[in-house]
């Protein structure tokens, strides 16, 4: 069984070398949505395949660490990606560019580890990320799949070299949640939330 959980968050842009010039020459904005999309042939004591309410937690404040920030590639100018983090408290600096395709692989990563490090609580057995939708307008979206997320053919990605700037962690529960889902630190779902 497959269910979906959608997430919104604003987030700022540059693609640089696409073809769109308005796109790859100027800074510019998405009102983004996100869908996670997970699966299991189980169901848990709640007769769900994961509680909604779960998603809430860590998945959510990850995702949500995007939003109203600045999205910066980290091979870019330099200059530009200094005076961008000058001027913005709130940015994520990523080992690829922030195109939809790509954030469609950070993001599966990073919620790809959650469940990795979740302990789970209710019953909940072999639910796995099915992937990742990355509505970047009304009318485009990207969908990543494992294979895509741990792809070399698109480029590497490494969850080390993904920086979140110091507000964006210090606004998590745990400013320290980065560095444990980096560790694979293990975390416990509650029992009820």
């Amino acid at each position: 069984m497959l269910i979906r959980k959608l997430f919104k968050f604003e987030n700022a842009h540059i693609v640089r070398d696409c073809t769109t010039r308005r796109c790859s020459e100027n800074i510019h904005g998405h009102s983004y949505k996100i869908e996670v999309l997970l699966q299991s042939n189980y169901l848990d004591n709640g007769q769900m395949v994961y509680d909604f309410g779960l998603t809430k937690r860590s998945i959510k404040e990850m995702i949500d660490s995007f939003d109203h920030a600045i999205t910066l590639w980290g091979k870019d100018d330099m200059a530009y990606v200094t005076a961008m983090k000058t001027y913005s408290n709130r940015w994520i600096e990523l080992p690829v560019s922030p195109s939809a395709e790509q954030f469609s692989r950070v993001i599966y990563l990073i919620v790809e580890r959650i469940l990795a490090c979740t302990g789970m609580q209710n019953g909940e057995r072999e639910v796995k990320l099915h992937s990742i939708i990355v509505h970047e307008t009304e009318t485009g979206y990207a969908q990543g799949f494992k294979e895509d997320a741990h792809s070399k053919l698109m480029g590497e990605i490494k969850l080390e070299e993904i920086v979140f700037s110091p507000q964006v962690q210090n606004e998590w529960s745990d400013p320290e949640l980065w560095k444990k889902l980096l560790a694979q630190v293990p975390m416990q779902n509650p029992t009820k939330v």
